[in-house]
């Protein structure tokens, strides 16, 4: 939680990593040592002081598989040394430009969390009661009678280490869905919403007395293609027809009411490597159909293209997600203007996960990937990751697209490394692994007393608050 931890660095308004319990770092020549020098005024929420062993004391917990940490795989292999109280050093076998995005993650304070055991981590009450270091403090929550939170209520932090926040308390409610959360910021009983679903910004009442903020965020909606599964999309000329015949504009407009922008690749706007000279294959119906005429695809009587004894056709499976299942319904209208044969099947998220995603059980997915503030694109489409607990859906890569990426891991210059991404992108254009559709915007909608919100760039939604310290409702003059 971004408004009770601290990293050691942190992502500013413009998504751009800046020392937060870090007072600052030193890098090696050789880019394999980092030395950070820690704040000494900083005290855990129950007055201890903070110091070097609470971060070695959260690497160690991350790095140990016991502990089942979702951030365990960027911790393997490196070495972290303890200075001094204030002084600590990681050190990684090769150099790796990412690296400081891995380093803000929130801090635990050891003196409360090293009795309690690696089975118990997950269940004890510390989780719910936590202590940090951030300019918020928690102070209570409830819960309905079967368990679940209701309401989550902090307030600030009157020792925190940076600028006092303005606003005394912060309570975070929770709600079944969307159309509940509308009915209560509608009857004024809360003052923002996050991530609000395109689809439900027309229901907010008072749009003049709402800020609705869009953000950018690195997250991207495709379908991705396995090759394996399908006959069909095995051959290089149907990826190559779907590519053509998608309409990204339509699912935008008819979807997402607007609020997206278009993506054809991995990477995205403003990022390294992002290039608008990289070829496109933009909407063009005619040049689909004639793409498979051309390789001996013909209707038959039903309308449906064959090749071979092979029929043109596919099923796409997606989450029963509104926005993803509309998605899915566009795409098959579309697709099927080029004689494809497509079936959409929607299920819950942890059954796609589970039953689909895990054993790459699929001949199209359409699923989300959300990225990092840095735009390596290794997790998901290195060779390495094809298989499960890999996030490779389209089973893409080989030797030269492995080396452009990993190359481009270890390269500090921005113009070597813009060059690695866009011979990357080059790749993926000419093969068509995945259909790339559009990058959502995060909708913010807070009402217009609420001040000091100045993000310009959205690493993740919880990051939204990394200067909530910044915030605030009411304001009043003062004579010099």
């Amino acid at each position: 939680m971004q408004l009770v931890y601290n990293g050691l660095l942190k992502y500013d308004s413009q998504g751009k990593v800046v020392p937060d319990l870090a007072e600052s770092y030193d890098i090696s020549d050789d880019k394999t040592t980092y030395t950070f020098h820690l704040k000494k005024n900083v005290s855990w929420h129950d007055g201890e002081p903070f110091n070097a062993e609470d971060v070695i004391f959260t690497t160690n917990v991350i790095s140990d598989p016991s502990y089942r940490s979702a951030l365990r795989s960027n911790w393997q292999g490196i070495e972290t040394n303890l200075m001094d109280d204030y002084t600590i050093t990681f050190t990684i076998k090769t150099p790796y430009v990412g690296f400081l995005n891995n380093l803000t993650f929130g801090i635990l304070p050891k003196h409360i969390w090293e009795s309690v055991s690696p089975d118990k981590f997950y269940l004890t009450e510390l989780n719910l009661e936590p202590i940090g270091t951030g300019p918020f403090k928690y102070q209570s929550f409830q819960k309905d009678s079967k368990g679940n939170i209701l309401s989550y209520k902090l307030v600030a932090n009157p020792s925190y280490f940076a600028a006092k926040p303005y606003i005394s308390k912060i309570t975070f409610n929770f709600y079944i869905d969307d159309n509940s959360v509308l009915e209560a910021y509608n009857k004024k009983e809360i003052m923002g919403i996050g991530g609000l679903s395109s689809q439900k910004l027309d229901n907010l009442k008072g749009q003049n007395s709402t800020q609705v903020y869009k953000f950018n965020m690195p997250r991207y909606f495709s379908v991705f293609f396995n090759q394996t599964k399908s006959v069909a999309l095995a051959h290089d000329e149907v990826r190559e027809a779907i590519a053509l015949a998608t309409d990204r504009k339509e699912i935008i407009d008819n979807v997402l009411h607007s609020n997206a922008n278009e993506v054809f690749s991995p990477i995205l706007d403003g990022m390294i490597g992002y290039s608008t000279d990289i070829p496109r294959k933009e909407f063009n119906l005619e040049k689909a159909n004639q793409t498979l005429e051309e390789k001996g695809w013909q209707k038959n009587s039903e309308g449906i293209r064959e090749k071979d004894g092979a029929q043109l056709e596919i099923t796409l499976v997606t989450t029963d997600w509104e926005e993803l299942t509309e998605t899915a319904e566009i795409l098959k209208t579309q697709w099927g203007e080029i004689g494809m044969k497509v079936t959409v099947n929607s299920f819950s998220i942890s059954d796609i996960q589970q039953n689909y995603i895990r054993p790459r059980e699929y001949d199209a997915l359409l699923f989300g990937q959300v990225l990092g503030a840095d735009p390596d694109p290794f997790s998901f489409w290195h060779s390495t990751n094809k298989k499960d607990p890999g996030l490779n859906l389209s089973l893409f890569g080989n030797s030269d697209t492995d080396k452009l990426i990993d190359d481009g891991r270890i390269e500090f210059d921005t113009e070597k490394r813009n060059s690695y991404y866009i011979d990357f992108q080059k790749k993926l254009e000419e093969e068509n692994p995945a259909i790339f559709l559009y990058s959502p915007s995060y909708i913010y909608p807070v009402n217009k007393k609420l001040k000091g919100i100045d993000i310009k760039n959205l690493v993740s939604p919880s990051r939204r608050f990394s200067e909530v310290e910044k915030w605030y409702v009411k304001t009043k003059r003062e004579w010099k």
